[in-house]
């Protein structure tokens, strides 16, 4: 399986899994409010984890798939409101199929906003800089809706995991 292949199915996975995170806040009621919850002071609110995490299926799409796509700078103000952008991400990486991805060892020339730089290869650069970070914000969204008193349990993370599963009579 090519990188593309692997980082185009777990961006899927874990956008279904926000969704899935989102929609349960929803269902049992929990505030807009919730979207300025932290873990600590100088840690980034739910809001910006989840804009974040979004941000990095987008440079993944601009710097390996040729796409030119905004990055969300906007604030999120509501939980149906961070839905729809996952909505939106999950349909620009439809669009953009693994096959569309360049090459493996494309050089990737990435130059942070504080100036840091990084040149390595296009599948170093998603498994090295945009997977962990996509991971690390994910789980901060589930950790912060947890903290905020939403009932969550690992299969919550994991709900992609129940197309695999197996009946006890198999």
């Amino acid at each position: 399986m090519s990188y593309a292949h692997a980082a185009h199915a777990s961006f899927a996975d874990m956008l279904g899994t926000l969704d899935h995170l989102i929609g349960k806040a929803q269902r049992a009621g929990m505030a807009d409010g919730v979207l300025g919850e932290r873990l600590a002071e100088d840690m980034f609110p739910l809001e910006l984890q989840l804009r974040v995490a979004l941000n990095q299926v987008l440079l993944a799409l601009n710097q390996v798939a040729g796409k030119t796509l905004p990055l969300e700078e906007a604030t999120y103000r509501s939980l149906a409101e961070v839905r729809e952008r996952i909505a939106a991400v999950r349909s620009h990486l439809d669009q953009a199929g693994p096959t569309d991805w360049a090459p493996a060892e494309r050089p990737v020339d990435l130059t942070l906003p504080n100036g840091v730089r990084f040149a390595m290869s296009s599948e170093e650069d998603i498994r090295d800089w945009i997977m962990p970070n996509f991971f690390f914000h994910v789980t901060m969204a589930y950790a912060l809706l947890r903290r905020a008193g939403l009932d969550l349990g690992k299969m919550d993370f994991l709900q992609h995991m129940a197309r695999h599963r197996v009946s006890a009579a198999s």
